[in-house]
């Protein structure tokens, strides 16, 4: 305690010190007060009202509020029995805090054992009711990288207006491997690292890498730190559905930390708190809460309580680790996020050790890996240690793959889906009669017609559990394969338990929905209506996008042939022809209008029929993949669209995808027919920048480039300017945001005004002596209104036909707008248009969070 000088008022001393009062007498309130009240500078109502507060921090402060009435003899005599009550502890510490501390050893001790029994064994991948797959022979290292290119463009809000550079170099160290040991150290000495946000594709291992966290602190290896680490999955809180609170929610399965949790909770610089599968919470659209608790013991909503914890208005000193695919982070609160971390997957030396795990056998594991090697599709999908799993599985149970070899993501889960069945009816299947066969198949059909409707039914409902008393969960009770896709756990409430089934990976359960979707009456969902009627809509679908992808599959020609030899499932004929005539009509219009088409892409990829990519004619091929963190399997899917079209590419636009030099390498037979070619916001290396010149030396397409925000400097300005040189086709090179000084814009000065009419350099290293001696194609400011006006207009037609989650990531980009800005009469025109455009997008949107987002930038834009 704090030494208070007499002279001065012991109630402002109070008032001063408040904060740190809490702190400091959080732990021993209670006998506080009862020596208050002993001595009667309390009256027992008054401790009534005290003990009325939820949390020992509430008591505190409802004490010092009682005090600021009672008057300053009151403070004072508080002051003086605090301070003699800290004495004595301390006087007494050595006596009575041992046995204290001694059961806090021992119960941290216990909760590694229990932490390392529940994770010894592989969590999902088992595939065959109470088989046994230990997490230690089994587990192979997944590849964590620093930094979500999407996050830290919408964190630091990169390319608004009147704002000094931002340098990429935070970007420079995207591809730095991580060990799961280091998730919390610091980085370059900046803030403790308090809350991570670790985020990847369905698959690809997030989940795995929570076990290696728990199996390792468990058995005493993983060097965290930590006294404690917690661990709650969003399925899990998904069943709650009245008040709760954090002391609750941590006792659900942690039963044995319930005498000790008062000091857990205390020291909670010790403690991490690890919630599993963000994008599986139902109430993900609804985390940016304006209602807080302070106290562990304090009721709320859990999405209440989520929120207060991840915000630090809650175990303010806590780590948090979340983990969520790429289609929900848009609704976290990121400016609470100290670091982003991406799960990359598997390299190629990993996914041959998985093999080796998986088959026990050097040999079989050399002649399947060399199957796979064939199939380019196959191996870049076991990258994902899901779909890995799956190859596998189909391997083992077939020897051999089934049919054609897959060249779809849905490829293999059917391949899956029939091995698994295959192996589930063969034993059977040799005694009986070939009349018995077919009754044999169609019961078959039957359980996965039922589960599929248990999937579609969910999915739909963004539920991802199901109780037993569910009447599509009690339809499949007694079939025993059932075992094999679901998997079984038990929910205890007070006074009552029930049994919880999930599919074992949220893949399976979206595959199964398809499936459900494919072969009934069952109408399309409103996620498949929406891009032919408000773009705005398509906000709401993001949890629907890979559905969407296996649908699309199954749909196929092949697939629906393999699921009707196979299974005895049929694809109705009218549903085959209305989702083919939706793809050619929605990637026309999407091709036309430069919206975001990835999704769409992939859709059309599934189908692997080359026939429907050229009924795609539209009138100018735009290809707008900006904003997302691709993938090689993205990759590939654009290749095979642009490879099937003819003639020029209109506009493609790589802006924020992360894409390396090996990529554009890739595609450089591609960008040769772009007119436009946009890779902003990625940062560029000297090789990727010579893959640039190679194309504008060869190209004779390209007018327009955007390098702005990717980290060039003079050197790769000159080999830019070289190859322009050789070949004078470019007119507008934009390069706002880079380290360009006067040195290399006099490369371009024999290059402008013809052929390049337009130099954007504003945001570079230009002193301003420098930039008034520019000449007037080059434009390192925002006088230039014919510039800017193109520029706008440009944007808000993007705008215009985004949906409105792309339509947020473009708003955080434009509305950090300064005075000077405004007074252009380009930029009054630009800001009225998009704020009318975002009044209109309110009035149609019927999500709340949505709506709460977009109504900020409108107040940002009428101010």
């Amino acid at each position: 305690m704090v030494e208070k000088d007499c002279c001065n008022s012991c109630l402002t001393a109070i008032r001063v010190l408040r904060a740190s009062l809490v702190d400091e007498l959080e732990g021993r309130i209670d006998s506080l007060l009862e020596i208050l009240v002993s001595r009667e500078v309390f009256t027992r109502d008054d401790r009534e009202e005290v003990l009325c507060q939820l949390g020992p921090r509430a008591r505190v402060r409802q004490v010092l509020d009682i005090l600021e009435c009672k008057g300053e003899e009151a403070a004072q005599t508080f002051l003086s029995v605090s301070s003699q009550q800290e004495t004595q502890t301390h006087l007494e510490g050595g006596g009575e805090d041992q046995p204290q501390f001694k059961e806090y050893d021992k119960l941290k001790q216990k909760h590694r054992d229990v932490l390392r029994r529940r994770s010894e064994s592989m969590l999902f991948y088992n595939t065959r009711h109470g088989e046994k797959i230990l997490f230690s022979e089994h587990y192979v290292n997944l590849l964590l990288v620093d930094g979500h290119q999407a996050l830290e463009v919408k964190r630091h809000e990169i390319l608004t207006f009147g704002q000094n550079r931002l340098s990429f170099q935070q970007k420079s160290v995207v591809h730095r491997k991580i060990a799961p040991a280091e998730l919390f150290s610091c980085k370059n000495g900046s803030r403790p690292v308090k809350k991570v946000l670790v985020t990847g594709v369905a698959g690809i291992g997030k989940t795995i890498l929570v076990q290696k966290m728990l199996f390792d602190f468990g058995g005493n290896r993983d060097n965290l730190g930590f006294d404690f680490i917690i661990h709650m999955t969003f399925r899990d809180l998904n069943l709650i559905d009245k008040p709760t609170n954090l002391r609750e929610l941590v006792l659900r399965k942690n039963r044995h930390l319930a005498k000790e949790l008062d000091n857990i909770l205390a020291n909670d610089d010790k403690l991490l708190i690890i919630l599993d599968g963000f994008d599986e919470f139902r109430h993900y659209r609804s985390c940016d809460v304006d209602v807080f608790v302070s106290e562990p013991d304090e009721d709320a909503e859990v999405v209440e309580v989520f929120g207060s914890l991840m915000q630090g208005e809650l175990l303010p000193n806590a780590s948090v680790m979340l983990t969520s695919r790429p289609a929900a982070i848009n609704h976290i609160p990121v400016g609470c996020i100290d670091r982003f971390v991406l799960i990359a997957g598997f390299s190629l030396t990993e996914v041959q050790d998985f093999f080796l795990r998986y088959f026990q056998d050097r040999a079989v594991a050399g002649r399947m890996f060399a199957v796979v090697s064939e199939n380019e599709l196959m191996l870049t999908l076991c990258y994902i240690p899901a779909f890995c799993y799956i190859v596998c599985c189909i391997l083992k149970e077939s020897e051999d793959l089934c049919g054609e070899s897959p060249k779809t993501m849905t490829d293999i889960y059917v391949q899956y889906l029939v091995a698994l069945l295959r192996s589930h009816t063969q034993a059977r299947a040799e005694t009986l009669l070939q009349q018995q066969k077919a009754a044999a198949v169609q019961q078959l059909s039957d359980v996965v017609l039922r589960l599929g409707r248990l999937a579609f039914q969910k999915l739909m409902e963004q539920q991802t559990l199901f109780y037993s008393s569910d009447p599509d969960v009690a339809a499949l009770e007694g079939c025993s394969l059932v075992s094999t896709f679901l998997d079984k756990t038990v929910a205890q409430e007070p006074g009552c338990v029930e049994e919880v089934y999930s599919f074992a990976h949220l893949t399976v359960q979206e595959f199964f929905a398809a499936v459900y979707c494919a072969v009934t009456d069952h109408p399309f969902p409103d996620a498949l209506q929406h891009s032919d009627t408000s773009p705005g809509e398509g906000s709401n679908y993001g949890h629907l996008d890979l559905f969407n992808c296996f649908l699309s599959g199954i749909l196929s020609e092949r697939n629906a042939h393999l699921l009707s030899r196979q299974v005895g499932l049929h694809c109705h004929e009218e549903k085959v022809d209305s989702y083919r005539q939706k793809i050619i009509r929605q990637l026309t219009m999407l091709c036309e209008n430069g919206a975001h088409i990835l999704n769409h892409l992939h859709c059309l990829f599934e189908q692997q029929d080359s026939s429907l990519a050229l009924a795609v004619q539209p009138k100018t091929l735009r290809v707008n993949v900006s904003d997302e963190a691709l993938s090689q399997m993205d990759y590939n899917t654009i290749k095979y669209f642009l490879n099937l079209t003819r003639g020029k590419i209109s506009e493609l636009d790589l802006t924020g995808t992360g894409v390396s030099y090996e990529a554009l390498r890739d595609m450089q037979p591609l960008l040769l027919r772009c007119e436009s070619l946009w890779l902003g916001e990625n940062n560029l290396c000297m090789d990727a920048v010579q893959v640039i010149a190679d194309v504008l030396q060869e190209s004779e397409s390209i007018t327009y480039l955007g390098l702005g925000w990717t980290n060039i400097g003079d050197n790769e300005l000159l080999a830019l300017a070289n190859a322009i040189r050789m070949k004078p086709k470019l007119q507008q090179l934009w390069m706002e945001g880079n380290q360009v000084t006067q040195r290399g814009l006099l490369s371009l000065m024999d290059l402008t005004p013809d052929p390049l009419n337009k130099v954007v350099a504003i945001w570079n290293d230009l002193t301003d002596t420098e930039s008034q001696c520019t000449k007037e194609s080059i434009t390192v400011n925002f006088t230039d209104d014919n510039t800017w006006e193109g520029w706008g207009a440009w944007v808000f037609r993007r705008c215009e036909v985004s949906s409105n989650e792309k339509l947020v990531m473009v708003l955080h980009k434009v509305c950090n707008i300064s005075v000077h800005c405004l007074e252009a009469q380009w930029a009054k025109t630009f800001y009225r248009k998009l704020s009318q455009l975002i009044t209109s997008r309110i009035e149609c949107c019927t999500e709340d969070d949505m709506r709460k987002k977009l109504k900020k930038f409108e107040s940002v834009l009428n101010l």
